[in-house]
């Protein structure tokens, strides 16, 4: 009990306790509330506690809404602590592939990719009083996407909803705008002093080596506190911990003390995540490698140095070859603000960038550009037109609106995926793929599938492709495929000849199966039916060079998409359709002034739903001559 009060007597110490009662009162009065609370102000945690002491979850659920799992998941775990009560009661979270959250709910906090999916199947979000979008800063597709959908349903709804949209670092005006002219509140963060070191050089092309090197140099120089690493992914942090390990291993014993390494990423199951959280054993310096999860929601205790490589992977979309890269790219200047945040939460603290403060000034954005912007929109624009909100993709109300060529891109993609017919309206086709958790061409293959009566076989691909990571480091089919062709490969981190030994013979056997010659998808597949006939044991996942980490990650996609398929495949057969749907183009939403509004478009400009990619490649303009869209779609269409 005198742990509870203790962490009570904390709460009510944070800045944004102070603002409580204003902000409580604005919520009230208006429908939408933004809230900049700078670092260490408790925002994340104290806001839904404060609209719940204030009665507003009395007629509904407070929602709250994180752009990753991770955060999702401890701050909810740390808000039940705080009100000392049992996760999964008064407060629960909601993220994929796990609901801890019951009918005594109250304060909720879920993904912004989870809300999505609830409005699919609710359109009004009826069990919410109150939604607060956290992180906004960040831009997320998905948080993007919630800023217009939900902007309308405050609007339209016949039951009041509330919105509240916070952020750390955010543009207030822009947002106020927005909003109809809303309120804004600043809070002050509860920050100490943060003295950020810039090297002499930058490190954009060896910033993991750099990092250890600081790394060490901290560990060895300087006095007792956490370290917080920022790398771009899991291959870097494996790689950065390993070589740790091994430089620490050859010092003499009494340079240091010892240094706990842990990793942090999205990936990572929840029962390792939450060694961050626990406190050091006495005499013990941590150090935390993460990936950009760190930044931001989440607050490890007792960090005092912060290391910035300054860079991040991003997810980039080629609209001429309709291919997706994930680029490593610097951060923008308000990114790095926060990570260097981070060393200040609990004590004067050091932030160590590995990168110029010329860099800084000249070379880094301002602001890391919308995800909406740079990425694919087929998944975003089969959601926006599934929706049972009247929305139109063209006119819908994007804070910053995507590019007319990102919009045709995705258009005439869900065309020739069978999504949209020639008017842009969705298909039966397409209704199945909203439910799906998958990209659209994905799903889209995962319905031929089952047509060609090889569901099974396709839901285990489709699975192993959805998994973020498959193969160790170093050991996936391209690192095979170099090394037997006397190429550079990547290194994996390995520190014993044992362990080399094992990933040579682990490569051999991968490259047995790669020489079926049959393509990467059928690699897949083998290797799953492998571990499968193994009974999912650790050995097989070791003997091929597999992380089991990714290959759990996807069983347990494979487990989510075999009930959609057999949801789907149950409700067709109870199903009873009024005519047939001719060549799965049938069954359509039907919205004659929508539809008459695309046709009038074709011959027009500046429509580019009309013009969207969504019309049949057949049709032609009045002088008899294809445009350049017509020519696109047939390119796309006969490329299939």
């Amino acid at each position: 009990m005198n742990k509870g009060v203790n962490k009570m007597a904390d709460t009510e110490a944070l800045p944004i306790r102070r603002y409580a009662q204003a902000i409580v009162q604005s919520v009230r009065d208006n429908p939408t509330v933004v809230v900049i609370g700078e670092t260490g102000s408790g925002k994340t945690t104290q806001i839904s506690q404060i609209l719940s002491e204030a009665g507003l979850a009395r007629d509904g659920q407070i929602a709250i809404t994180q752009p990753r799992r991770v955060a999702a998941v401890t701050v909810a775990k740390r808000v039940s602590e705080e009100m000392n009560v049992e996760l999964g009661s008064l407060v629960g979270y909601a993220v994929r592939f796990e609901d801890c959250s019951s009918s005594e709910t109250k304060i909720k906090y879920l993904t912004d990719g989870t809300l999505l999916r609830e409005c699919l199947e609710d359109k009004e979000l009826s069990r919410y009083s109150v939604i607060v979008l956290d992180e906004a800063h960040e831009r997320s597709l998905n948080t993007d996407i919630l800023f217009g959908v939900l902007k309308q349903l405050v609007a339209k709804r016949s039951k009041p909803l509330k919105l509240v949209i916070t952020s750390a670092t955010l543009d207030g005006e822009k947002f106020s705008r927005y909003y109809n002219d809303c309120p804004v509140f600043n809070v002050p963060g509860r920050c100490f002093p943060v003295d950020i070191v810039h090297s002499m050089e930058d490190h954009q092309r060896d910033y993991v080596d750099a990092a250890v090197d600081v790394v060490l140099q901290v560990h060895i120089k300087q006095p007792p506190g956490d370290i917080l690493v920022f790398l771009t992914g899991q291959g870097e942090i494996d790689k950065a911990i390993a070589q740790l390990n091994k430089a620490i291993g050859t010092l003499p014993e009494d340079t240091c003390g010892p240094l706990m390494l842990l990793p942090l990423y999205a990936a990572l199951p929840p029962e390792m995540q939450v060694r961050v959280f626990r406190p050091a054993p006495e005499g013990v310096r941590r150090c935390i490698v993460a990936t950009n999860v760190a930044e931001t929601s989440i607050t490890v205790a007792g960090v005092v140095y912060v290391v910035d490589s300054g860079m991040v992977k991003q997810k980039h979309h080629h609209a001429s070859s309709g291919m997706d890269s994930l680029d490593v790219v610097p951060v923008s200047r308000v990114a790095a603000t926060q990570r260097a945040g981070r060393a200040g939460r609990t004590q004067a603290g050091k932030c160590f960038r590995l990168y110029t403060r010329n860099f800084f000034d000249r070379q880094m954005p301002d602001v890391s550009t919308p995800e909406i912007q740079r990425t694919s929109l087929a998944g975003a624009v089969l959601y926006l037109k599934t929706l049972t909100l009247d929305v139109d993709v063209l006119s819908f109300d994007f804070l910053d609106k995507p590019q007319k060529e990102a919009l045709e891109d995705a258009l005439r993609t869900l065309y020739v995926l069978d999504a949209l017919d020639a008017d842009g309206v969705v298909t039966k086709a397409g209704h199945e793929m909203s439910a799906m958790p998958l990209e659209p061409a994905l799903a889209r293959c995962l319905l031929a599938a089952q047509e060609g009566r090889c569901l099974p076989e396709m839901v285990s691909v489709a699975a192993m492709l959805s998994s973020e990571r498959l193969f160790v480091q170093g050991q996936g089919p391209g690192d095979v495929t170099a090394r037997s062709e006397g190429r550079q490969a990547g290194s994996a981190p390995s520190t014993t000849a044992e362990q080399q030994q094992q990933q040579q013979r682990a490569g051999a056997r991968l490259k047995a199966l790669m020489e079926e010659g049959l393509g990467d998808h059928i690699l897949l597949l083998r290797l799953w039916e492998g571990w499968c006939a193994a009974g999912f044991n650790r050995d097989y996942c070791r003997d091929h060079g597999l992380d089991l980490r990714g290959m759990n990650f996807a069983k347990d996609i494979r487990k989510q998409l075999e009930g959609v398929m057999a949801g789907q495949q149950q409700q067709s057969r109870h199903s009873t359709h009024s005519r047939a749907a001719p060549s799965g183009r049938g069954d359509q939403d039907s919205n004659p002034a929508e539809g008459a509004r695309h046709r009038q478009g074709r011959s027009g400009a500046g429509d580019a739903e009309a013009g969207d990619g969504a019309g049949s490649g057949r049709r032609r303009h009045r002088d008899g001559k294809e445009d350049d869209h017509d020519r696109s779609r047939r390119r796309h269409r006969d490329g299939q």
